[in-house]
């Protein structure tokens, strides 16, 4: 094999192993939120969406898995007042860690719903 051919080989290894080496995607870890907005979160706006995009798929009224659903404002309301909602997603002793399998929801979100609850959990 000649030098010239050898060089040729060596390039495309690693213009490949460049294009397809693994990549770092969590983008909390890679973009830190630099503020995390925990002053005025209400339900519509902030506590809702977080619901939709990380419990839904399995606690809407369709799935409905463990006997819970969280569709719907009474429903939430309704682990808020009993704790369970807190505790699942805190990962705390005596409560089935939500999202199950899974690790915790980011700490902003779980600041922002404690947020919430704190200023009464109210359908706003």
């Amino acid at each position: 094999m000649n030098f010239g051919k050898l060089i040729r080989a060596l390039l495309v290894m690693v213009v490949f192993s460049t294009i397809f080496s693994c990549y770092y995607d969590v983008a909390e870890e890679l973009y830190p939120p630099g503020d995390c907005q925990t002053d005025s979160v209400t339900y519509a706006a902030i506590v809702l969406p977080i619901l939709q995009s990380r419990c839904y798929q399995c606690h809407d009224a369709a799935n409905n898995l463990g006997d819970i659903t969280l569709e719907g404002y009474s429903n939430v309301k309704f682990y808020v007042d009993n704790g369970l909602l807190m505790g699942a997603i805190n990962h705390e002793s005596g409560f089935s860690p939500m999202p199950k399998d899974r690790p915790r929801l980011p700490d902003c979100e779980i600041d922002q719903i404690e947020s919430w609850i704190a200023d009464g959990a109210q359908d706003n």
